[in-house]
């Protein structure tokens, strides 16, 4: 998947318009159709702005990664060694 499908999949999860995403990048509705339409590449200052708005990482957007990240910044240290502890015990699980 290349970045603007990358994009556009990730602002349809999210139920968000064109015009919602523009307004949080502070770009033009029609730069994001071109993101998306991969007929324009973001910024990188744009591009970190998509990540934060998306909870992932630009490595991920760059098709670096392939998996997402969660956005733990905001949790306290006991909260992030619970969500640590559960993927512990599900990966666990799976095996």
């Amino acid at each position: 998947m290349n970045l603007g499908e990358k994009l556009k999949q990730l602002r349809l999860e999210k139920n968000l318009t064109q015009k919602q995403i523009a307004t949080r990048l502070g770009v033009a509705i029609s730069a994001v159709s071109s993101y998306e339409s991969d007929t324009r590449c973001p910024t990188f200052d744009t591009l970190i702005k998509y990540a934060r708005i998306f909870h992932v990482s630009t490595d991920y957007l760059l098709g670096l990664e392939p998996n997402s990240t969660l956005d733990i910044s905001d949790l306290s240290q006991e909260e992030i060694l619970i969500i640590a502890q559960l993927i512990d015990v599900i990966r666990k699980k799976n095996k």
